[in-house]
């Protein structure tokens, strides 16, 4: 996007199922210029985990949470109307106790329909802004409602362009000037709006591409070179061998019609496993491809293994979702077979699976549904470990 465009990523639903305060951590260290989150309770674990960046809140937030956001030096969205009133006389009041003042960006209502001042209103709310004591205004942003529709996003940029055109003095050049952004993802692969001032990478950020997104030639080479950050693995916690007729899970909806070897994985719906995967999905094991069989539990599924020549033991590893060998499953893959999209398979991943983290291909820390930080240690034999109540998957 060019060296002068900030690169502020989203970080919003625990980083997209990832671990948001690792995740922030990681790219802070890279050399990200901001982060943005949906609500304040995030923005305030990103704080208490010693992130350090500015962060933004994309969505409205209670003004009884103003205070606090200030004093974290975390901005807030504002779209004027009695909701932004009571933000700024929140701030007015923190600000005479003392407090510091309060980052305010306005959003751009240019055609998703969500929210945000509409065009002729910007004008008007940011006036109010700048003037209401105790705050500051750092930014004017809108979003894109179909990264897809090359057309309908170089019409939002225009918009865009048309709303903070009266504005020119406002979002003038230097250390404090007012910050524009406009592209996720699917903006900046989809190379059909301007960068501005900032990029707000999501998904990309982990190595996805949008579902239904077609990179033109300028970013396709980028497009390709995404690696997603995330695999899901388990182990087995039970192997058993059922006789023809058996059913497996509940129902059932799925009864052996030979002596079969069912592995039962450690992984439900309980942990973002969708139940619209029963009967439909598989896992990878040994580089082959297994179908998962039976209604998905809340807190199991079934792998048929017969088929494998080699049998499966309690050290077997499963790949949920990743790369093993010459076979892969992905985001989108899953997406399809729910009848949903990728942001969904990734952020459903519930915080009770552990999440384990590498660096340079070493594991260095696990978060565990306790929210606690575990540093891994090496054991006498060598190998890294680290204790946890449910910890075959990751």
């Amino acid at each position: 996007m060019g060296p002068s465009v900030r690169v502020e990523p989203v970080v919003k639903a625990d980083a997209y199922g990832h671990g948001a305060v690792p995740v922030a951590r990681a790219l802070e260290a890279a050399g990200a210029d901001g982060l943005s989150v949906a609500t304040a309770d995030e923005a305030f674990e990103l704080r208490d985990g010693g992130v350090g960046l500015p962060i933004l809140v994309l969505y409205p937030v209670p003004p009884e949470h103003v205070p606090a956001l200030a004093l974290a030096g975390v901005a807030v969205t504002e779209a004027g109307g009695e909701a932004t009133e009571r933000v700024l006389e929140a701030a007015e009041r923190a600000v005479g106790r003392g407090g510091p003042p309060l980052d305010v960006e306005l959003e751009v209502e240019t055609g998703l329909g969500r929210g945000g001042a509409l065009a002729e209103e910007v004008p008007a709310v940011a006036v109010r802004i700048r003037a209401a004591p105790g705050v500051r205004l750092t930014g004017l942003w809108t979003h894109l409602a179909a990264a897809t529709d090359a057309a309908g996003s170089r019409a939002q940029d225009a918009r865009f362009a048309r709303a903070l055109a009266p504005l020119v003095e406002t979002v003038a050049q230097g250390p404090d000037a007012v910050r524009r952004h406009l592209a996720g993802s699917g903006g900046v692969l989809g190379a059909d709006v301007g960068a501005w001032d900032a990029i707000r990478p999501g998904l990309a950020t982990y190595g996805l591409v949008p579902d239904a997104l077609e990179p033109p030639e300028a970013t396709a080479a980028a497009a390709a070179a995404l690696r997603p950050v995330l695999a899901l693995y388990a182990r087995p916690v039970r192997v058993a061998d059922l006789p023809a007729g058996h059913g497996v899970s509940y129902g059932p909806s799925f009864v052996t019609r030979r002596p079969s070897r069912i592995a039962t994985l450690p992984v439900g719906y309980g942990d973002g496993w969708s139940r619209a995967y029963s009967d439909r999905s598989g896992a990878l094991v040994r580089g082959r491809r297994v179908p998962l069989v039976g209604r998905v539990a809340m807190d199991a599924v079934m792998a048929d293994v017969t088929d494998l020549p080699e049998p499966v033991t309690f050290d077997t590893e499963f790949v949920l979702l990743g790369v093993q060998g010459d076979e892969r499953i992905t985001a989108h893959d899953l997406a399809v077979i729910g009848g949903t999209i990728s942001y969904e398979v990734m952020t459903s991943l519930s915080r009770r699976m552990p999440r384990v983290y590498h660096a340079a291909g070493s594991p260095i820390e696990v978060r565990t549904l306790g929210g606690g930080r575990s540093e891994w240690r090496a054991s006498s034999s060598g190998t890294a470990t680290s204790a946890t109540s449910r910890s075959t998957p990751s």
